[in-house]
């Protein structure tokens, strides 16, 4: 899987904002990425290390629109912490 598969897009919301400045960040990931594959395609993209990563797998809701059903797709998010040594990401320090 390419580095660019397993990271799909990075999530801008209050509390991931409170988070750059202690250099943790917030990511949409792909399904099926392991922990492992989420840390390697951080450091290959932003050029950084990562100290952990944390994922958190959410269900898709259940939405109605008349008579006819279907439940949204599933999401991925990983939290991801940097090492203390490490560069910030250029992308959030204009966010932060």
């Amino acid at each position: 899987m390419n580095a660019y598969d397993v990271i799909k897009k990075p999530v801008t919301s209050e509390k991931s904002y409170a988070g750059i400045r202690m250099k943790k960040y917030v990511f949409l990931v792909d399904v099926n990425a392991t922990k492992t594959d989420i840390k390697k395609a951080v450091e290959e993209i932003f050029k950084v290390k990562v100290a952990s990563v944390n994922t958190v797998n959410i269900k898709g809701k259940l939405k109605r629109q008349g008579r006819t059903q279907g439940y949204t797709p599933d999401i991925k998010k990983a939290y991801v912490q940097l090492k203390a040594e490490s560069k910030a990401i250029e992308f959030f320090e204009s966010l932060g």
